[in-house]
């Protein structure tokens, strides 16, 4: 019997062991949210935060891999060195608003068909390497409710275009442009421009921050 103790007693040290030196990597890879969500209040740090509180933090290694302006091409550019190198077990890419923002303000914006490329060229290349994938779509800029951001039509056109890849390569996807409208709908009476998800109308505030971590986490970990 003694034996029998013993040996449960060490099967229990080693499946610690092999939760505290293998965690599941998960790099989340995008823009300039993204490599904010890295800072205190951010959502991956919160995303942090909340293993934690479940007590299943060690069993994870959160990974940011987000850089300011970047667009599908610029990811596709970088995976190699950024992402793929950490040997991940889940990627999380969220990238399309610069896409769709800077061709308007700089013109250097990605067309719809180039930008479907890349991004599905995005999917091949870490689906080979063994990692599962979620995707996300860009979720605003502007939070007014009724249609008059002036992108509202090419975020919609670049989400579908997200949610067509991934049910092609079977992906899921964190639609943060359908819930961020919902929630606006909502809680967004006046018809604000920002400050209600957003400080400018793009990056995330406090709340948006939350409410990002609240639906990745469900996602990630159920």
């Amino acid at each position: 019997m003694k034996n029998i103790f013993l040996g449960l007693a060490l099967l229990l040290m080693l499946t610690s062991a092999h939760i505290t030196d293998n965690p599941t990597k998960i790099v989340f890879f995008g823009d300039s949210i993204t490599q904010a969500g890295v800072n205190p209040g951010g959502y991956i740090d919160r995303l942090k935060t909340m293993l934690e509180k479940a007590g299943i933090k060690d069993q994870y290694q959160l990974i940011g891999a987000g850089i300011g302006g970047n667009k599908a091409y610029d990811l596709y550019l970088r995976l190699e060195e950024d992402v793929l190198v950490h040997k991940p077990d889940v990627v999380v890419i969220w990238v399309g608003v610069n896409d769709v923002w800077h061709k308007r303000s700089f013109g250097t914006g990605t067309d719809a068909d180039k930008f479907e490329k890349f991004y599905v060229a995005l999917i091949k290349k870490i689906q080979a390497a063994g990692a599962k994938i979620i995707v996300a779509t860009p979720a605003a800029i502007g939070e007014r409710t009724d249609f008059s951001n002036e992108l509202d039509g090419d975020l919609n056109l670049y989400s579908q275009i997200i949610r067509t890849i991934a049910a092609k390569y079977d992906c899921p996807v964190a639609d943060f442009r359908k819930e961020f409208l919902q929630y606006n709908v909502k809680n967004n009476p006046q018809n604000k421009e920002s400050g209600i998800l957003t400080t400018d109308r793009v990056h995330l505030n406090e709340k948006g921050n939350q409410f990002v971590a609240d639906i990745l986490y469900k996602m990630l970990f159920p």
